[in-house]
């Protein structure tokens, strides 16, 4: 099985939203190409930055990612939204 990573999060992020890709690309002003390779977990060639994830996020109302890497280093999120 595909060890989980943040690359892997963000993209069931997008891919779980109910929003297709194109158009997660389209409001965060990225080619879809480039988008597509930055959350691919096997292109280790394209890195995904911190804007751009702060994007996704934004988009797809998830932040399953921002969870991850708290997680990874020991802490949880409490939101007063939750």
């Amino acid at each position: 099985m595909f060890e989980k990573n943040v690359t892997k999060v963000v993209q069931d992020c997008i891919l779980d939203s109910g929003i297709q890709a194109k158009l997660v690309a389209e409001k965060i002003n990225k080619p879809y190409s480039t988008l597509m390779r930055e959350i691919n977990p096997f292109d280790v060639s394209a890195k995904l930055g911190a804007e751009t994830l702060l994007e996704i996020m934004k988009v797809t109302h998830d932040i399953r990612p921002l969870q991850y890497m708290a997680s990874e280093m020991g802490f949880s999120l409490d939101s007063a939204n939750a």
